[in-house]
């Protein structure tokens, strides 16, 4: 983990890889070490909340309507996101969200994100602006 010295951003490692997963209404039912490192909750903190808990308010409403109508379809989800931690500080990843039906039938979805790269990061950041 690195800070950006210019502003509160939370740079991800190469090598991080952030989980969670939400029953179908997105409450956070898991998330990994690295999830709660970013995020700068605890595990205690995240559970049951609303995975919104993270959601930067630059992040344009259009893109979580995209998110939920695909996986809502049964299709998984690919794309950008720019999160904000506790703290107030802000980190973008890559992330690709999986609908899953368990053993009992109950569904839910599983995020995994990776770090984004900087071209990436500035092009979805003038892309969301545009959508606001």
């Amino acid at each position: 983990m690195s800070f950006n010295n210019n502003e509160l951003e939370i740079e991800l490692d190469i090598k991080s890889f952030l989980v969670s997963e939400t029953n179908e209404q997105g409450i956070i039912k898991f998330a990994n070490d690295e999830f709660c490192e970013f995020s700068e909750y605890s595990l205690d903190e995240l559970i049951g909340q609303h995975h919104n808990i993270v959601r930067h308010p630059d992040m344009p409403p259009k893109a979580f309507d995209e998110l939920w109508s695909t996986v809502k379809s049964g299709k998984k989800w690919k794309g950008f996101v720019k999160n904000k931690s506790k703290t107030g500080k802000y980190y973008w990843v890559y992330a690709t969200v999986y609908p899953f039906t368990s053993c009992d039938g109950t569904t839910g979805y599983i995020s995994c994100r990776r770090k984004a790269s900087r071209d990436e990061i500035e092009k979805y950041s003038k892309i969301y602006k545009t959508m606001k």
